[in-house]
């Protein structure tokens, strides 16, 4: 049998997505929201990852070599 990696959700609630992300739940839920990722579905809210992580993006430092050209 092949390893089956487990796969990573699309949504997630602010309290998973904090952890997954490794960030305390409210800078997650602003960040969330900056992004545009955050659904209301009900009462319940869901932050879409993908949107979420093509935001986190926009915050990578560049490689220190580069940095000192």
């Amino acid at each position: 049998m092949a390893n089956v990696e487990p796969r990573k959700p699309v949504f997630v609630r602010y309290k998973e997505g904090a952890e997954m992300y490794g960030l305390c739940r409210k800078t997650f839920e602003i960040r969330a929201k900056e992004a545009g990722a955050v659904y209301k579905v009900g009462k319940a809210v869901l932050v879409n990852c993908e949107v979420f992580e093509k935001y986190l993006e926009t915050f990578r430092l560049p490689p220190e070599n580069e940095a000192k050209k």
